[in-house]
């Protein structure tokens, strides 16, 4: 286990257990509760991974042994910022003050690489905001969603109700939780398509599993498992014949890559091959 330091921040700790593997957790006790503050360094933290050549996957946990978070922290909402008090201008900031929340939320769907998502305990609101935009999500045993935003007099806007629908397989099931925003465990995710694997135990067990996943994805071709993340997203928001002409235009270009005889040639002698790191924007820093 390696500390990344040069990645870490006040309430996100990254830290490379495996080569090419970064674990991100959450550190804001007592309940990883999510203010502007977090969250504004959660999308800083993965800004900065986007453009580290070496990372092939990442695993975002929580550091609490109890709960993976608490959702957004409300102490303060209402004073958070001075808008405007005319109307139409305070109407233009909160809007602007949303979609930069929106962005900061949605930043493990932006990263190259896979991210998984290893939740446990309690998972509340902005929870299934991150956890939806994540790539893989492993539940422990122990896991309690909920849709929380209705308890507090709002309509999920981080991300839940425009990615949910299109990750779970029962549109039913998705309106009823966020109508509701009752309690749900692990089996009832797993159902409905918001996790993949359900882990026996706790922090630890989930943790483990997903960077077990997430080193196995270490070992592939970088450029091919780029591209199949992007792709993905492509097809999720676009029609059949879109993505088609979109993976035409991206194997194009990508299938020149030496990582396609690489790989072959590590099939037929069967041992690992070894990948080259992605290469780096020379503009860009960490």
């Amino acid at each position: 286990m390696t500390d990344r330091n040069d990645l870490s921040t006040r309430w996100m700790k990254v830290s490379e257990p495996e080569p090419h593997v970064l674990l991100v957790e959450i550190v804001r006790a007592p309940v990883n509760a999510f203010h502007e503050a977090c969250w504004t360094e959660f999308d800083l933290v993965f800004d900065k991974i986007s453009t580290d050549p070496s990372v092939r996957a990442v695993v975002l946990a929580s550091s609490l042994p109890k709960l993976f978070s608490a959702g957004i922290d409300f102490t303060g909402m209402d004073s958070t910022h001075a808008f405007d008090a005319d109307p139409g201008r305070r109407a233009q900031q909160t809007r602007q003050w949303i979609a930069h929340s929106q962005r900061a939320v949605g930043a493990a769907e932006r990263c190259p690489v896979p991210v998984i998502v290893a939740v446990h305990g309690v998972a509340y609101g902005l929870a299934i905001d991150i956890a939806s935009a994540c790539d893989v999500c492993y539940a422990a045993a122990d896991v309690r969603f909920s849709v929380k935003e209705v308890d507090i007099g709002l309509a999920a806007g981080l991300g839940t109700l425009a990615r949910l629908p299109k990750v779970a397989g029962s549109r039913s099931a998705v309106r009823e939780l966020a109508f509701t925003a009752r309690e749900f465990g692990a089996a009832e995710a797993l159902r409905m398509g918001l996790v993949s694997r359900i882990v026996s135990g706790g922090r630890d067990e989930v943790v483990a599993a997903a960077l077990d996943t997430a080193t196995l994805i270490a070992q592939k071709s970088p450029i091919a498992v780029l591209g199949t993340k992007r792709v993905l997203l492509h097809s999720r928001d676009h029609t059949v014949q879109s993505n088609l002409n979109y993976v035409a235009v991206w194997n194009g270009a990508m299938l020149q890559s030496p990582d396609k005889s690489a790989a072959l040639k590590g099939a037929l002698e069967r041992k690992p091959a070894i990948f080259p790191n992605l290469g780096k924007f020379p503009g860009a820093k960490l």
